[in-house]
């Protein structure tokens, strides 16, 4: 069930366990139409890779960029994710993101503090 207030719908996908220190986990993303992400960062960075619709992305204070289905985008650790959300007002859109995590550490911190 999407979040109601903001069309978007987390599914975790992968969460390998524990090795040499690291986790790998992974999530998709479904956007309703018209669906958004609240700001927030990801403290060891993300790999991302549209898999349905276009979505737009934007890191920190640089442009936004729209991304459609079969492209990928890599978000520095810790960068700002001021901007992510589906492109179109009539088609869904979704995504998966893969992060290499410390034991114990977030993949994803909301808001504008670190």
């Amino acid at each position: 069930m999407p979040d109601s207030d903001t069309g978007e719908r987390v599914t975790t996908v992968l969460d390998l366990p524990s090795r040499d220190g690291l986790v790998v986990n992974a999530v998709r993303v479904d956007y309703e139409p018209g669906g958004f992400s609240r700001v927030h960062r990801h403290p060891a960075g993300a790999y991302v890779y549209v898999i349905e619709g276009s979505v737009i992305f934007g890191i920190d204070d640089r442009e936004p960029v729209v991304l459609k289905a079969g492209d990928s985008f890599y978000e520095p650790p810790g960068a700002l994710h001021a901007v992510s959300r589906n492109a179109s007002e009539e088609f869904r859109a979704s995504l998966l993101a893969f992060f290499v995590l410390g034991e114990g550490e977030a993949p994803t911190v909301y808001g504008g503090d670190s």
